[in-house]
């Protein structure tokens, strides 16, 4: 992996990120720092309230935090938000859309916010339906879908204009089994095409499976980083579920 981030170019910054919801909360996130990198897949882990929801919602710019520096391609998240924002797509772990649009009309609306050309809209939707499946349901409102369809727009709108770097919040919550396989299949081609891809899960072996490179997250801080491939290259044998179950339950610290 290092030999990853010599050559690839860092799309994702996250330099010592702090944040607490009122001043005399604890952090949420406390000095939090790490990089992803083109064609990764990087998971955020840690059980629930450990901060990976908030650590998301400071890196697409939903919430502000008190400390550090974000940036995304270069653009800081403060400083130059709609640089960064037009490089990133984002799916909130509640899937908020909006439900009085059909599935079509919200995803002309986010065309038109990314500011995607008449001439490629049309390709993208039918790229994206091949892999969501939402068939004449897209004509439908949203008001109607079931939860797993709402995830499926919601997905497919922040990959309308092809972000750099797409953001994913428990990203297989409600879907089927054959969309997260779809889903999984279109995470490994886009990342290698050239873009970059970081999302929280408790799903371990699909953690395991899709990540290039693991954060674990404990009570707000970063405990250690993990290369999951270069670990399954070295030792054949590695169970990655036990290795991370064990770090939660015995506390261990950087990996060496």
């Amino acid at each position: 992996m290092e030999q990853l981030k010599v050559e690839s170019k860092e799309v994702l910054k996250v330099e010592n990120l702090s944040k607490k919801y009122s001043k005399k909360a604890d952090y949420a996130v406390h000095n939090m720092s790490f990089s992803c990198f083109e064609g990764e897949i990087v998971g955020l882990l840690g059980h629930n309230g450990a901060g990976k929801s908030t650590t998301l919602k400071c890196i697409e710019g939903m919430i502000p935090f008190e400390q550090g520096v974000i940036s995304i391609c270069g653009h800081d998240i403060k400083s130059a938000p709609l640089a960064a924002k037009a490089e990133m797509g984002f799916v909130t772990d509640n899937h908020a859309v909006f439900v009085k649009m059909t599935g079509i009309e919200y995803l002309t609306f986010m065309a038109d916010v990314y500011k995607v050309p008449s001439k490629v809209r049309k390709e993208r939707v039918e790229m994206l339906e091949g892999v969501f499946k939402l068939g004449d349901a897209v004509g439908n409102l949203i008001s109607s879908y079931s939860h797993g369809m709402r995830q499926k727009i919601c997905m497919m709108g922040s990959l309308i204009h092809m972000p750099k770097l797409w953001i994913l919040d428990e990203p297989m919550t409600g879907l089927d089994p054959r969309t997260m396989r779809a889903v999984q299949d279109f995470m490994h081609g886009y990342v290698e095409s050239g873009n970059c891809i970081i999302f929280s899960s408790h799903a371990l072996g699909v953690v395991s499976k899709l990540c290039d490179r693991v954060v674990l997250i404990r009570k707000g801080k970063q405990i250690f980083s993990l290369d999951v491939k270069e670990m399954m290259r070295n030792n054949p044998n590695f169970d990655f579920e036990e290795y991370f179950l064990l770090s939660e339950n015995e506390g261990m610290g950087e990996y060496r």
